[in-house]
C-alpha cells in the first residue's frame, strides 16, 4: 500500500479548506504557537477571511519547542482540525499562517515581526505561566533571573513581556503604525493585566530608554481585554490516524477540539482588526461578566473535576464527571461556591449554561486528561480561587468546595509524607511543585494546618485568604480526608457541611430575562 501523501496546499480535499484563499500578508504575530491558538485564533481567522479578505496573515511564534513550527513549515503552513464529539468527527483545514518561527533560534527575526510596518496586532496565547508576574502582587516578577536578564539587554529577551516590549522598542524607533497586543490567555482582566506587566517592564528600564517609550505605549499601544473558549486536548496519534482515515493525508500536528468554541473581546483595534464577527465572535464593551463566568465556571470546576478525578485514578475528565461523587462536587461548587460570586451576562440563563458545561465535560470521544487539565494549578488556581472564598468568607460562610478544590491540588502536587496521589496527579506539571513542597517539609511534621497554612502564607493564592485562619484549617481537614478516606470521602463531607451553610443569592438572576439563553459554538 502506498505511503499517504504529506497534508499541504495542493492534497487538502475539496470541502475541508476553512477559507479558499490563504491571505499574502501577514497583520497578526502570534506568541505561542501551541494547540490552543491553532484550534481557537487560527480558526475564527480563517473563518472571518473566508467571509471577508485582508491582510490577516498569522506569523505564529513558538518560544522554544521546534516540532509544531518545524511540521508547518514543512506542510506549507496546513494542519487539520479535528472536532469530535460521541455523534461526529468534523475534520477542517485553517489556511491563515504566514510562517512559523522559533524564538529560541530566530531571536531577532521574532523581534523583528513585531515590530515590521504590516504588523496590526500582537496576540498572545502563552498561559498564565507565560506572564511571568508575582503571586503576590501580580505585577511583574523583577525578581524573576529571566525577567532581570531581559531588562538588562545584554541578550535576546527570553520572556513574552520582554520580547513584547523590546519589539516595541523597535517599532516605536522605526514610526511604525500604532499596534494592538490582545491577550488570549486565561488572566483576570487579561487586557488590563497585559498593560501593566509591559508598563512596567518599560518603566524598569535604564532612564533613556524608559523616556521615549513609556509615552509612546499610552498613545500608540491598545490593550483590549478578551474571553477565549475552548477544550482542546494535547494531540496524539489517534487524531493524526483521524485525519489519514477522514483526509486520506499525513498530518504531523492535528490539533483535536471539542464543537464548541466562543471568543468575547472588546473593539479597542487601533490598527485594523480580521472581520471576526463573522466567525462567531462577539464584540463588547464589557468583557469582565463574560471571563469571570469563564473563569469560575468553567476554568475552575474543570480543576476540581481534574484534582478529583486524578486522585481517583481517572485519566480523562470524562471518566471523572462520571463519578457521581465528583459531579456532585462539581455541581455543588458552580452553584454554592461560585454562582454567587459573579454577575451574568445579560442573555445567559446560567442553568442551561452549566447543563452545556457537563455536556462539554462529558464528551468521551475527545478525552481530555486530567493530567493536562491539572497542570499550572498554582498559576490557575489564583484566577479563579480567591476572589469568590473571600466573598464568602467575608458573609461568614464557608466555601466548602473552594477548600476542597486546594485541598485535591494540594494532595497532587505536594501530597503528605506517605501518601501517593497516583500516577495521574504525579505527572501534572506545576512550577511551584518544588517550592510548595520545600514549605511544606519546613512546617511542623505532625500539623496538617501548618503545612496548609505555610503554603497559603507563600503567596499561592495572593494575601487576603491569610486573613482567614479558618479556610487554611478546612483546607487542611479536606487534605487529612483525602489521605485517610479518599477523594470521595473528602467530597461527601464537602456536600454535607455546605448542607449546612446559610445560603446565599447569585448577583443576578439572568432567568427573570425572556431572552435568556445558552452560549452556543460557532
Amino acid at each position: 500500500m502506498a505511503p499517504l501523501p504529506r497534508l499541504g496546499p495542493s492534497t487538502v480535499p475539496a470541502g475541508a479548506a476553512l477559507n479558499a484563499r490563504p491571505p499574502a500578508e501577514t497583520g497578526i504575530v502570534h506568541l505561542g504557537l501551541g494547540n490552543f491558538h491553532r484550534a481557537h485564533q487560527a480558526v475564527h481567522t480563517a473563518a472571518a477571511l473566508a467571509h471577508t479578505d485582508g491582510p490577516w496573515g498569522i506569523l505564529g511564534v513558538a518560544d522554544r519547542s521546534t516540532g509544531v513550527a518545524r511540521a508547518l513549515r514543512e506542510q506549507e503552513m496546513r494542519y487539520a482540525v479535528v472536532e469530535i464529539s460521541p455523534e461526529r468527527t468534523r475534520i477542517t483545514v485553517p489556511a491563515v499562517h504566514t510562517g512559523a518561527l522559533v524564538a529560541a533560534e530566530r531571536p531577532d527575526a521574532v523581534l523583528d515581526a513585531l515590530a515590521a510596518p504590516d504588523t496590526a496586532i500582537i496576540t498572545l496565547t502563552v498561559t498564565e505561566h507565560g506572564y511571568t508576574f508575582s503571586p503576590r502582587t501580580h505585577g511583574l516578577d523583577l525578581d524573576a533571573p529571566a525577567v532581570r536578564a531581559d531588562l538588562r539587554g545584554d541578550a535576546p529577551p527570553r520572556t513574552t513581556i520582554g520580547r513584547i516590549v523590546r519589539g516595541l522598542q523597535r517599532r516605536r524607533r522605526a514610526h511604525a503604525r500604532p499596534v494592538t497586543v490582545l491577550s488570549c490567555d486565561n488572566l483576570v482582566g487579561n487586557g488590563a493585566q497585559t498593560r501593566r506587566l509591559v508598563r512596567e517592564f518599560a518603566e524598569a528600564l535604564p532612564a533613556a530608554e524608559r523616556d521615549d517609550l513609556v509615552p509612546y505605549l499610552e498613545s500608540a499601544v491598545t490593550f483590549p481585554g478578551s474571553m477565549v473558549d475552548r477544550i482542546v486536548p494535547a494531540t496524539t496519534d489517534v487524531y493524526r490516524d483521524a485525519v489519514a482515515a477522514g483526509l486520506g493525508v499525513r498530518d504531523a500536528v492535528p490539533v483535536p477540539a471539542e464543537p464548541f468554541s466562543m471568543w468575547v473581546m472588546e473593539d479597542r483595534f487601533c490598527a485594523g482588526r480580521p472581520r471576526w464577527e463573522h466567525s462567531g465572535a462577539l464584540f463588547t464593551d464589557d468583557v469582565e461578566p463574560y471571563e469571570l463566568l469563564k473563569l469560575r465556571l468553567l476554568n475552575g470546576t474543570h480543576s476540581l473535576i481534574a484534582y478529583l478525578g486524578a486522585l481517583d485514578g481517572r485519566a480523562t475528565i470524562p471518566e471523572s464527571v462520571a463519578r457521581p461523587f465528583v459531579a456532585d462536587a462539581a455541581r455543588a461548587v458552580l452553584y454554592g461556591d461560585y454562582l454567587p460570586s459573579l454577575t451574568v451576562p445579560a442573555g445567559i440563563d446560567p442553568d442551561a449554561y452549566v447543563a452545556q458545561l457537563f455536556e462539554r465535560w462529558a464528551n468521551t470521544a475527545l478525552g481530555h486528561r486530567t493530567q493536562q487539565v491539572g497542570s499550572d494549578g498554582s498559576v490557575k488556581l489564583r484566577q479563579r480561587v480567591p476572589e469568590p472564598a473571600l466573598l464568602h468568607l467575608r458573609a461568614g460562610r464557608m466555601p466548602h468546595h473552594l477548600a476542597l478544590t486546594v485541598a485535591a491540588y494540594l494532595c497532587c502536587v505536594t501530597p503528605p509524607p506517605g501518601f501517593s496521589p497516583g500516577p495521574h496527579a504525579t505527572a501534572m506539571v506545576d512550577p511551584a511543585r518544588e517550592r510548595l513542597a520545600a514549605l511544606a517539609r519546613r512546617a511542623p511534621a505532625a500539623s496538617g494546618a501548618s503545612r496548609v497554612a505555610a503554603v497559603l502564607d507563600s503567596g499561592l493564592l495572593g494575601t487576603g485568604l491569610t486573613e482567614f485562619p479558618a479556610f487554611a484549617a478546612r483546607i487542611a481537614e479536606f487534605v487529612d480526608v483525602i489521605v485517610r478516606h479518599g477523594p470521595g470521602a473528602a467530597a461527601a463531607e464537602a456536600g454535607r457541611a455546605a448542607e449546612s451553610e446559610p445560603k446565599s443569592e447569585a448577583n443576578s438572576d439572568p432567568k427573570s430575562d425572556p431572552k435568556s439563553e445558552p452560549l452556543h459554538a460557532s
